[in-house]
């Protein structure tokens, strides 16, 4: 097999040798509509293509720049891969040898967003994280617990509504308070509006195999931004508390 039949499912192009940038953005548009012409030489500059040069200077892409492009865009996209990997695996295959080191992912998406087992009322739930009933109805107002309605109008908690739950429970037992909590929360908003941005032009496309694709894509990034939150936190705390 051609090295370039193994970077990616080949593009078709007839009747060009080489195309300029702004060609080469429109060619992939459909599939990557975010691509720019900084995102391009981005990808120069970290040595994962390599376009020649016309007489004036400008860049010219040929069938192979494009394969590489689209199947760098692709592993980024769908596997969530580092350049330094993707790069390590185009240098492997160009060698002959086998890929790079895969990179770490999170939890499968249909065990992260695995449909919930448990339905508890509000004295449940509040019986269960030691709250009391006041404190979930603030919880709920405030955005932090997100209960589903009954067909009676009641609310309907679960497994992650408890898990919220008893983390309340502990910051408020340790002195904080709802304002702090509202806080806290805030900062969960922004993550979640940066990752429905990654995942939007998935979310966009109504068929199942983009809605899986963006399902796969936040559950993954979802647990990293966890771990890179806790890292953070726990880097600044650490760092406090050294004499």
């Amino acid at each position: 097999m051609a090295k370039s039949e193994r970077l990616a499912r080949p593009v078709s192009i007839t009747g060009r040798s080489t195309r300029s940038i702004g060609e080469v953005i429109t060619f992939l548009r459909d599939e990557f509509p975010e691509l720019s012409v900084s995102k391009i030489r981005f990808l120069e500059t970290q040595g994962l293509i390599d376009p020649q040069r016309s007489q004036s200077g400008y860049r010219e892409f040929t069938d192979d720049d494009l394969r590489r492009i689209q199947y760098v865009l692709r592993e980024q996209r769908d596997h969530f891969l580092p350049l330094k990997v993707i790069k390590a695996k185009l240098q492997a295959w160009e060698a002959g040898t086998k890929s790079g080191p895969a990179a770490e992912s999170g939890p499968p998406a249909d065990i992260y967003f695995a449909e919930p087992t448990e339905a508890l009322d509000a004295s449940e739930l509040a019986t269960a994280c030691g709250l009391d009933p006041d404190v979930i109805g603030d919880l709920i107002n405030l955005g932090i617990l997100r209960p589903r309605t009954s067909s009676r109008g009641t609310w309907i908690f679960d497994e992650v509504d408890r898990s919220v739950g008893h983390a309340a429970a502990r910051l408020l037992d340790r002195g904080l308070d709802l304002r702090h909590l509202r806080s806290i929360k805030l900062g969960a908003d922004r993550e979640y509006d940066v990752l429905i941005q990654l995942a939007g032009p998935l979310l966009r496309h109504n068929n199942p195999e983009s809605r899986q694709r963006a399902t796969d894509i936040l559950a993954d990034t979802a647990h990293a931004a966890s771990q890179l939150q806790e890292g953070v936190l726990k880097g600044r705390l650490r760092a406090e508390l050294r004499p």
